[in-house]
């Protein structure tokens, strides 16, 4: 492993901001690292960078102690926090190598570096503005561009497809999964679609405890739950199917209700009778097994 998280624990006053928290990521494996607001994601990537201590717990990065040795540490990763600081009155090209200089690169490995990231990260059409001059998206680009410039071993990227459009967004991913071949890569981010996308592996934390952490395969094949989803034109109570399983609204509110069950024949059934008894106009029924956004709610509930 060349990331091992053990035991890590932050307090803040009396309120544990992480409970001995607990995991690893491999290179070539990306980590998708997932929670609600103030889980304390944020947190544990910036003990992990040595940006702030930890009480209690240890931190391996590629078998250095991260813990008490963070300005050795901190050049083996790269870190794209979530919100990206930037020297705004930089030039682009400017920034990144006088971000590679910080790391130690000089002359023409810094020279080279930095024409790598530009091209890498689309940046070249934009090198020669300053950063305040840029779009958010771009923005995101040359943090990234910079997290990446020294060539890290350990690559932590916070929320880093903020601010992206849609063409932006698979250019970046494709750029993700091409660094984390030979890398080690955390993924935060709160777009399940792109956990799903990408992510090989997955850590899910709520109130500073780790509730899952395991293969994205594996936590989706161990649910044996079948999701049904009912839309009709007249709001709806979830008081109606009780009976078959978990219930919740979904995102078109009252006017649909996702039904979490493992006997779907039955639960088709009656839904279909309590739309036939109660006279409601149906939209839709469809039936699918849990994606990755349904597990997460039933976990971090």
């Amino acid at each position: 492993m060349s990331l091992e998280v053990s035991q890590l624990t932050k307090l803040y006053g009396t309120q544990k901001a992480l409970d001995e928290v607990s995991f690893s990521a491999t290179p070539g494996r990306i980590l998708g690292f997932l929670g609600p607001n103030g889980a304390g994601k944020s947190t544990t990537m910036k003990v992990i960078t040595g940006y702030i201590s930890a009480n209690s717990g240890e931190v391996t990065v590629m078998g250095k102690d991260a813990i008490n040795s963070p300005k050795e540490v901190s050049k083996l990763i790269g870190y794209l926090p979530e919100h990206n600081p930037l020297y705004l009155d930089m030039y682009v090209r400017e920034f990144l190598e006088f971000s590679g200089g910080l790391y130690g690169m000089t002359g023409q490995a810094l020279k080279s570096g930095a024409k790598e990231m530009l091209h890498r990260t689309g940046l070249e059409p934009e090198q020669h503005k300053k950063i305040g001059q840029l779009s958010k998206g771009y923005r995101q680009r040359v943090g990234l561009a910079r997290a990446l410039i020294h060539d890290p071993q350990v690559i932590i990227l916070d929320e880093p497809t903020t601010g992206l459009d849609p063409n932006q967004l698979v250019e970046i991913r494709s750029l993700i999964q091409e660094v984390a071949k030979d890398k080690t890569l955390i993924l935060s981010t709160h777009i399940m679609q792109e956990v799903e996308a990408i992510c090989h592996d997955v850590v899910i934390i709520n109130k500073g405890k780790i509730l899952a952490s395991e293969s994205l395969a594996n936590l989706k094949s161990n649910s044996a739950e079948t999701i049904l989803v009912l839309e009709t034109e007249e709001e709806l109570e979830l008081e109606w199917f009780e009976s078959m399983g978990k219930i919740d609204f979904g995102a078109k509110g009252k006017s649909e209700v996702l039904i979490s069950t493992t006997d779907p024949t039955f639960a088709r059934k009656a839904i279909m009778n309590i739309v036939n008894e109660r006279s409601l106009n149906l939209i839709s029924l469809n039936q699918s097994k849990k994606n990755l956004e349904l597990i997460f709610r039933e976990i971090t509930k």
